[in-house]
C-alpha cells in the first residue's frame, strides 16, 4: 500500500458513513431488538428503520465497522445482508441546521389577580343604656 492510498484510506475511515443492512424483522419486538443492536455498535450517531416492511436498518455516524454490524445482527436474527455502505450526505446536516428557527421565549408574566375592594359600610351597634326595654 502506497502512502496515498493509507491516507486516503484513513480519511475514508472517519468520515460520516451511511450503511443500510437488511434483517429480517417480523414484529415489533425483533425490530426494537435489531435497533437496540445497531445504535450499540461504536461510533454510530443515528439509526433508522427503512423500507416496506421496516426490514432496513439504516445506520449513520463516525467510523462505523459495516461488517461488524453486520456480524452482530446474523448473530441476533442468523441472516443480515450488507445493502450498501457509502458517505452521509453532510449538506442535508447542514441544511437542517439553518432550516431551524429558535422560538421566541417570552417571559411568563406573573400578575396577581387584581383586587377588587369593595366598599363595606359599617352601621355601628350600640346598646342604649336608657332604654327600658331589655329585650331589644
Amino acid at each position: 500500500m502506497t502512502k496515498i492510498e493509507i491516507l486516503s484510506f484513513v480519511y475514508l475511515v472517519n468520515l460520516q458513513k451511511k450503511v443500510v443492512i437488511t434483517v429480517p424483522v417480523h414484529s415489533q419486538k425483533c425490530r426494537s431488538k435489531a435497533m437496540q443492536i445497531a445504535v450499540g455498535a461504536s461510533g454510530v450517531e443515528s439509526a433508522t428503520l427503512k423500507g416496506d416492511d421496516k426490514n432496513q436498518i439504516e445506520v449513520t455516524g463516525d467510523g462505523i465497522d459495516a461488517a461488524e454490524l453486520t456480524k452482530l445482527l446474523r448473530k441476533k436474527f442468523g441472516y443480515a445482508f450488507l445493502e450498501s455502505v457509502g458517505a452521509a450526505d453532510e449538506k442535508k446536516k447542514e441544511e437542517t441546521k439553518k432550516e431551524a428557527k429558535m422560538e421566541v421565549l417570552w417571559p411568563y408574566y406573573h400578575a396577581a389577580v387584581p383586587l377588587y375592594y369593595h366598599d363595606a359600610h359599617h352601621v355601628a351597634c350600640y346598646r342604649d343604656s336608657n332604654s327600658s326595654c331589655a329585650i331589644m
